[in-house]
């Protein structure tokens, strides 16, 4: 559970990109994965999600869904997700499968969270699954046939086909963006969305009122629901945080940098200005004992 902090009104979760830290081999980043989850746990975060790259050096995981299907072995409590799962390389009806078997595996424990980005060189996502522009043009019938998978209600050429094995709870979707465009996915679809606000220099308010404002309710969910992923880097001090930063040249827009009680204040003003239900916290510290440390003061655990 977590401490007795002001952090208790604020959900919290995980989002691990796997990274290979200081050159070590990836059976090493994909242990140091499986800690940070099981210890996430234990810390009273909500969900542990992992994304997917391809042939991008010093990241480890090209297949989340292994990943979680092994982490759910691990773990009793904590939900287990994609951060994203590419949807354009992929057949609906094999997601479909592949998510409703471990939401068997893992009753009531399951997201998937789509994106629709490639997740590597161009030449990567060619060999991947060919024309991922082609792909990513078909986003939306790609996204209805996976929802109607979910709702059990898929047809190909008027026969009916189930992504077995069917699951009594069927995993909970979510459309990841920068944008008001993958809002307007997730609206359109009845999913989720997850507002990559660390990658993102677009006006997150806005982005979104859109969704909350343009949701269609579904079998699946009868309400918008937001979470807000943002990058922070945690630590005892001021000082000892700012040491932890990562150079210039990371892709993060923005990181929210500090002792507890910061970070703990800079939360609450962002979730007053989005509205958002959770926040989804990536730590990009190039360390993993102190990547851990960063979580474990966040959660307001106590040695």
């Amino acid at each position: 559970m977590r401490g007795k902090s002001q952090m208790q009104s604020i959900k919290l979760s995980v989002l691990d990109l796997v990274p290979q830290y200081n050159d070590v081999p990836p059976e090493t980043a994909l242990q140091e994965a499986i800690r940070l989850a099981i210890h996430s746990e234990a810390w009273g975060y909500d969900r542990y999600w992992a994304a997917e790259h391809h042939d991008l050096e010093g990241l480890a995981c090209a297949s989340p869904e292994i990943l979680l299907s092994h982490i759910g072995a691990r773990t009793q409590r904590i939900r287990l997700g994609t951060g994203a799962l590419l949807l354009p390389h992929y057949s609906p009806m094999k997601v479909a499968e592949s998510f409703h078997l471990l939401s068997c595996l893992n009753p009531g424990r399951i997201d998937l969270g789509i994106g629709r980005a490639p997740g590597g060189p161009a030449h990567a996502s060619m060999a991947l699954s060919g024309n991922f522009l082609q792909h990513v043009a078909d986003m939306p019938t790609s996204m209805d046939a996976l929802i109607k998978f979910f709702e059990d209600g898929y047809q190909y050429e008027g026969h009916p086909v189930k992504a077995r094995p069917i699951p009594k709870e069927p995993p909970q979707v979510w459309m990841l963006g920068t944008n008001e465009k993958g809002g307007k996915y997730a609206a359109e679809f009845g999913t989720g969305y997850v507002f990559g606000h660390f990658m993102s220099e677009q006006d997150g308010a806005r982005v979104l009122r859109a969704y909350r404002e343009e949701f269609r309710p579904g079998k699946l969910r009868h309400f918008p629901e937001t979470l807000v992923a943002v990058s922070v880097i945690c630590a005892e001090s001021e000082e000892k945080a700012r040491s932890l930063t990562p150079p210039a040249s990371s892709p993060i827009v923005n990181s929210l940098v500090g002792h507890p009680d910061k970070i703990q204040c800079e939360l609450r003003k962002l979730q007053r200005t989005l509205g958002n239900s959770e926040f989804l916290v990536h730590c990009p510290i190039p360390d993993y004992e102190a990547r851990l440390e960063s979580y474990r003061l966040l959660a307001g655990q106590r040695c």
